[in-house]
């Protein structure tokens, strides 16, 4: 017999999910889950309109109608309810600077949500004092992750033009929510193949110890040998004991970004490969280690239906990566690429089981990891598919950081809307990771990035000679 909530079926938890309530309780500041962000657009709304519209994309999205409870025994469910009754306010910045505008909006990002019976997200129209006018979005990461919300944006902003302006089609339908998490649940319980993906990652974890790599060397894993008297320790604690965070962007400008955009497509590789190699070479550099070590996010939007269906379908899992120096750069890339690709093949199975077993293999104490950092590239913008029509309407997308973080470093890359250059924004904790050694990491990464696609046939060794 199925559960009901106030008249609503009852769902368990996808996986994904319970990764966000699992970091949620292991943190003290609630607003962990916040994501903050703003899309402005450089052209007079009527408020009025797009306020009906804001509506209609809800409508049109279960996944923002999502709602939790907990049962007798503190365990949480969702379910979808058939509106959200919110109100959608309007704030003008006008006559305010830039700078008070957005700490206003950071301030926003970092008031936790009402978790229980609740709507999991908030919209605020708003005129920035530039000008531009659009939407600020709260949302709980439980309900979205970045795609879902470039979504949700991309819906609102498309069913808006085609009320204003007449040669704009109305959006195909959304995907529907809870058919997508039925066949996750479905997944979870039992079937071949998650069998068959935990068969794949018991096997990867079981075939050798990683070793861990600090950003500025080996200084914390050699801490760690000599505080528990093992010097053949191969993990170590990488956070520090405050969530505090703070988010340090680095900008690359669009002509660069094009020329290791055009040397992924020529090479058939994804710009996250390039990414990932940029990264663990750096990582090599600094601790001598031809192991190495990252965090990877996969999406999880290979389908039509996933791409459209909302909510949050991140699984994170380690990227490890042997790679001695004598190996040619380009060939190193296709190792990389061809360990992504089986990763996506296996990727629906739980991350959290993942790090548990590997956790208990390896005898790791709580808290011992051997990932120094986690990395997500955001290929999707608002440009494709959609907002081309509007001709060159310029628009501005804002992350604002929600002021926790329990991982000591991550890094996300997007495309900036002005000039599809590449933002890297470093979430970090302040205790754990300075500004300066962000600074210099990111100098590094560009180099062996740039000295690698200009020669492609130099070993690894030598690209870190030229670097």
């Amino acid at each position: 017999m199925m559960k009901t909530r106030k008249g609503y079926a009852v769902y368990p938890l996808t996986v994904a999910q319970k990764f966000h309530f699992f970091y949620l309780d292991a943190c003290v500041n609630k607003a962990v889950v916040n994501i903050g962000t703003s899309l402005t657009i450089e052209t007079q709304l009527d408020f009025d309109i797009l306020r009906e519209c804001i509506i209609e994309a809800y409508q049109r999205n279960e996944s923002m109608r999502l709602q939790f409870a907990k049962d007798k025994e503190g365990v949480w469910y969702q379910y979808v309810v058939d509106e959200v009754k919110q109100e959608i306010p309007f704030v003008d910045f006008t006559g305010k600077s830039m700078e008070e505008a957005e700490k206003t909006m950071r301030e926003w990002t970092q008031v936790p949500m009402k978790r229980e019976d609740s709507p999991m997200s908030r919209i605020v129209m708003i005129r920035t004092p530039d000008g531009f006018e659009g939407v600020y979005l709260l949302a709980d990461h439980v309900i979205m992750d970045a795609q879902s919300l470039i979504c949700l944006l991309k819906d609102i902003i498309e069913i808006y033009s085609h009320r204003v302006y007449d040669a704009v089609p109305y959006p195909k339908e959304m995907a529907s929510y809870i058919e997508q998490l039925k066949k996750d649940l479905a997944y979870e319980a039992g079937s071949k193949a998650r069998e068959r993906d935990e068969a794949f990652f018991h096997k990867l974890i079981e075939s050798s110890e990683p070793i861990y790599n600090g950003i500025d060397g080996t200084r914390k894993l050699e801490f760690e040998r000599s505080r528990t008297g093992n010097p053949n320790l191969r993990a170590a604690i990488n956070v520090s004991d405050s969530v505090e965070s703070d988010l340090t962007i680095f900008h690359l400008e669009g002509e660069p970004t094009k020329r290791l955009m055009d040397f992924c497509h020529e090479q058939h590789i994804s710009l996250t490969c390039l990414l990932i190699m940029g990264l663990r070479t750096y990582f090599q550099k600094e601790n001598g280690h031809d192991d190495v070590s990252i965090n990877t996010a996969i999406a999880r939007r290979a389908t039509l239906k996933e791409k459209r269906s909302g909510g949050t379908r991140i699984h994170s899992f380690p990227f490890r990566t042997v790679i001695s120096e004598e190996t040619k750069f380009i060939d190193a890339l296709f190792e990389i690429r061809t360990l992504q690709n089986e990763l996506f093949r296996h990727a629906n199975y739980d991350p959290v089981a993942y790090f548990a077993y590997r956790g208990r293999l390896y005898k790791n104490q709580p808290g011992y990891t051997y990932e120094p950092m986690a990395l997500t590239y955001q290929p999707m913008t608002l440009r494709e598919k959609g907002l081309d029509q509007l001709g060159d309407i310029r628009y501005k997308t804002k992350w604002y950081p929600n002021g926790a973080t329990c991982q000591a470093m991550y890094l996300t890359v997007m495309h900036r809307p002005e000039d599809n250059g590449l933002d890297f924004n470093f979430e970090h904790q302040v205790k754990a990771v300075s500004k300066q050694q962000l600074e210099y990491m990111y100098y590094y990464l560009c180099k062996i990035m740039f000295k690698g696609i200009e020669n492609p046939n130099l070993s690894v060794g030598e690209i870190l000679k030229l670097v």
